[in-house]
C-alpha cells in the first residue's frame, strides 16, 4: 500500500496530464475533421459520445490560487424589520435580494420591462411588482401612493439604478476612438439619459428617510461632472445630506468579479454614512467553478461551431478571442465584468476557464452571487441581460447593512 501511495503521488499527476493531452489532441482532430467535412459539431460530439464539457483548452494546466470563502446572502442575514423600501429599475432584483437579507420590507418594486417583472414575481410571489415607467411622474406618484400612503415624508428607503448604458465606457468600446460614436451620450440619450432626474423627482416628492442611486462610474465624468453636480444640488436643496460618490470594486466586497459601480447615498437624518469596508484582497473566480452544477436551473450552454471552439482552444488564461470578443477567464483572478448588453438583446458571457465554451446563465449568476434557487425567466439571451444588469446581491447586502446601521 505504501509503495502504491508513493507511485500515485509521484507518477499519477504526470499520467493524468498525459491522458489529458491525448484527449485534447483527439478532440482537436475531431474538430478539424468536423470543419473539413462541413459537419455539425454538436452532432459529431454526440456520435463520438462526447459533450462540449469534455473538451479542453490546449493550455490545460490548472493555475494555483488561494482557496477563499464564497460569500452568500446567508452570511448577511438579519431578522425582518419594519423598515419599508421601494425599488425602482428593479431588474432581476440584485439590490432587492441584498436588502431582503438585511430584513428590509419591500413595499413596491418597479420596472418598465414586463419580463423583468415576471422574474421578480416568479421568485417572490409575495412582493408587489409594478410594470411602470419612472419617467411618467404623475402615474408613478399615483401608484406609489397606493402602497406607501400620502404622508409628506416616507419613513423608509428608495433604491434604484437608472439604466446606465448611456454613461458606460463598455458600451462604446466597439467604436473607434476617433469616431463620432465614441463619446458617451450621457444625458443627451433620449430614453435613458434623463431617468436619473425622473428618479430624483420622486425622491423629492416622497422624501424617503434615505435613498440609494446606483450607476456606472462614468456618471462622474459625463459633461465634466456638471450633471452629477446638478443632481447633488437638487437633492441637497430638498434637505438631504449626501456622501461623496462611492465607487466600489466588487472583488474587494466579497464578490469574485471585477465590477466597478458608483453609489450615491443620502439621508434627511443629517447623519453620515458608515460606508461598507473593503477586504484586503480580491476574491478570485476559480473557487466559483469548483461548485458542482447538478440539478440547477438556467444552465443551458451554447452549442458553438467547430470553428469557434478551435479558436477558443488556443487561448491562454485571460486572453481574448478577437473575433467573438469573448475572454477566457483566469481562475487565479476575479472574473471580468458580466456584461448585460442592451434591452433589445442579451449580453455575452465570458469563456469558462477550463472548458472552451461560453458560460451558462447559471455560471454567470454565480459570479454575480445570485442564489442557485433564484430563477431567471425568458429566453436565454434575456436571462443574460437580467444577470448582467444586476447589482451583485452580496454587494447589495453590504450597502443595505450600511444604510440600516447609519440611518435606522
Amino acid at each position: 500500500m505504501k509503495n502504491e501511495n508513493i507511485f500515485i503521488e509521484k507518477f499519477a499527476p504526470a499520467i493524468f496530464s498525459e491522458n489529458s493531452k491525448k484527449n485534447t489532441e483527439k478532440h482537436k482532430k475531431l474538430i478539424l475533421q468536423t470543419i473539413s467535412e462541413n459537419l455539425n459539431l454538436s452532432e459529431t460530439l454526440k456520435i463520438n459520445k462526447f459533450t462540449y464539457d469534455d473538451l479542453r483548452y490546449l493550455e490545460d494546466h490548472r493555475p494555483k490560487y488561494q482557496k477563499q470563502k464564497l460569500f452568500t446572502l446567508e452570511d448577511f442575514q438579519e431578522p425582518i424589520t419594519d423598515i419599508p423600501m421601494v425599488s425602482f429599475f428593479a431588474g432581476a432584483g440584485g439590490l432587492d435580494l441584498g436588502f431582503e437579507a438585511l430584513g428590509f420590507n419591500h413595499s413596491l418594486l418597479v420596472d418598465k420591462i414586463p419580463l423583468f417583472c415576471e422574474t421578480l414575481k416568479f421568485n417572490r410571489p409575495e412582493w408587489n411588482v409594478y410594470a411602470g415607467d419612472v419617467s411618467k411622474k404623475d402615474e408613478m406618484i399615483a401608484e406609489l401612493t397606493k402602497y406607501i400612503g400620502t404622508n409628506k415624508k416616507f419613513d423608509g428607503v428608495f433604491v434604484g439604478g437608472p439604466p446606465c448604458q448611456s454613461f458606460s465606457i463598455a458600451a462604446n468600446q466597439r467604436f473607434s476612438k476617433n469616431g463620432e460614436n465614441f463619446k458617451r451620450t450621457g444625458f443627451t440619450h433620449k430614453t435613458n439619459g434623463n431617468l436619473l432626474f425622473d428618479y430624483i423627482e420622486l425622491i423629492k416628492h416622497f422624501k424617503p428617510r434615505a435613498f440609494l442611486i446606483e450607476n456606472v462610474p462614468g456618471l462622474k465624468e459625463i459633461d465634466d461632472g456638471e450633471q452629477l453636480a446638478f443632481a447633488y444640488s437638487e437633492l441637497e436643496k430638498a434637505g438631504y445630506t449626501l456622501n461623496i460618490p462611492l465607487v466600489l470594486r466588487a472583488d474587494h466586497y466579497r464578490v469574485a468579479q471585477q465590477r466597478n459601480r458608483l453609489f450615491v447615498i443620502g439621508s434627511r437624518t443629517k447623519k453620515k454614512l458608515l460606508a461598507p469596508q473593503p477586504t484586503a484582497q480580491s476574491l478570485v473566480c476559480g473557487n466559483v467553478f469548483e461548485i458542482p452544477l447538478k440539478n440547477v436551473e438556467n444552465h443551458i450552454t451554447r452549442e458553438h461551431s467547430a470553428e469557434s471552439v478551435l479558436r477558443y482552444m488556443k487561448l491562454a488564461y485571460g486572453s481574448r478571442d478577437q473575433l467573438g470578443r469573448v475572454d477566457r477567464l483566469d481562475p487565479a483572478k476575479p472574473s471580468k465584468t458580466i456584461i448585460a448588453g442592451g434591452n433589445a438583446g442579451g449580453g455575452r458571457s465570458h469563456l469558462h476557464p477550463y472548458i472552451p465554451r461560453t458560460l451558462s446563465v447559471r455560471e454567470s449568476a454565480r459570479l454575480q452571487t445570485f442564489p442557485d434557487n433564484y430563477i431567471f425567466t425568458g429566453s436565454v439571451a434575456r436571462q443574460f441581460t437580467q444577470v448582467g444588469n444586476a447589482v451583485p446581491p452580496v454587494l447589495g447586502a453590504q450597502l443595505a447593512k450600511a444604510i440600516k446601521e447609519s440611518y435606522f
